[in-house]
């Protein structure tokens, strides 16, 4: 990979796009816009944005979609992530490569830095780190903490998201936080039977991820994209009916992703 330094002079027509993993709140958005204008000010970019590749807005495909609409020439990812997990460049770059492929607009170069672990600096910031350590005052007390109690969910339908190993590689994160964004979008806990959202371990036909199992009918989805969480959102969850494209039921015989052509086959049948 051809390394583009995020200090060069030459930052016209040039984004630096800052990801995260997740944002449940106002205060981490707040310190991603913090750290986007601290990157303007050292590297001179004029575009520096943020986004998230799990929960959170914008989404990193929504950010990215944005830039695409604006005069940039070339986009530098900037992985803000502890620890980096061994697929994400697997994923982030089957992501990309699908985005753009559904999306006709012109896009720029796109590259990536390397993880936050990498850098020479990680000792000295570590170091920093240590000297603002406050010490807690943590009180004892003879009584152990009131246990409070639990509202049983009322929700009557369920979402996992395989998190496996071949999941994870084919983007199963990207899938979930395009699910959970729109789950708090959609207020999907309230509308219709109510759906709660939830990650799993391996739901078991790998070779169809990324994979996502909707319950009670158990029904299994495969090769599912940003598009097809929209669909099942709409028909399955709230319509109550199962989305046959990108639908898989068990057959006895092992089973492979259906090509586009195929689906389409199976929409015109």
């Amino acid at each position: 990979m051809k390394t583009q330094g995020l200090s060069s002079q030459n930052v016209s027509g040039r984004a630096v796009l800052l990801i995260a993993k997740s944002a449940f709140a106002a205060s981490p958005h707040l310190e991603m816009q913090r750290l986007a204008e601290l990157a303007a000010g050292m590297t001179g970019a004029g575009t520096v944005r943020f986004a998230f590749t799990e929960q959170g807005t914008p989404s990193l495909r929504e950010a990215l979609s944005n830039l695409l609409d604006e005069d940039v020439e070339t986009v530098v990812i900037v992985p803000l992530v502890l620890p980096m997990e061994p697929s994400f460049h697997i994923w982030l770059t089957k992501s990309l490569t699908r985005w753009k492929a559904a999306d006709s607009r012109p896009w720029p170069a796109l590259s990536v830095a390397r993880d936050i672990a990498s850098s020479t600096l990680m000792a000295q910031l570590l170091g920093e780190l240590l000297e603002t350590a406050e010490e807690l005052d943590v009180p004892k007390t003879e009584n152990p903490p009131v246990i409070e109690g639990s509202l049983v969910p009322a929700q009557k339908r369920r979402a996992l998201v395989c998190q496996g190993g071949p999941c994870n590689a084919a983007g199963a994160d990207v899938i979930w936080g395009h699910l959970r964004n729109q789950q708090e979008r959609q207020k999907l806990r309230a509308a219709g039977d109510g759906t709660m959202t939830a990650k799993s371990t391996c739901l078991g036909p790998c070779s169809l991820a990324p994979v996502l199992q909707v319950f009670p009918e158990g029904t299994y989805y495969g090769g599912v994209t940003e598009d097809a969480i929209d669909r099942i959102i709409d028909e399955h969850l709230l319509g109550g009916r199962i989305v046959e494209d990108f639908a898989y039921h068990p057959t006895g015989r092992k089973q492979r992703l259906r090509t586009p052509s195929e689906q389409n086959n199976r929409r015109e049948n």
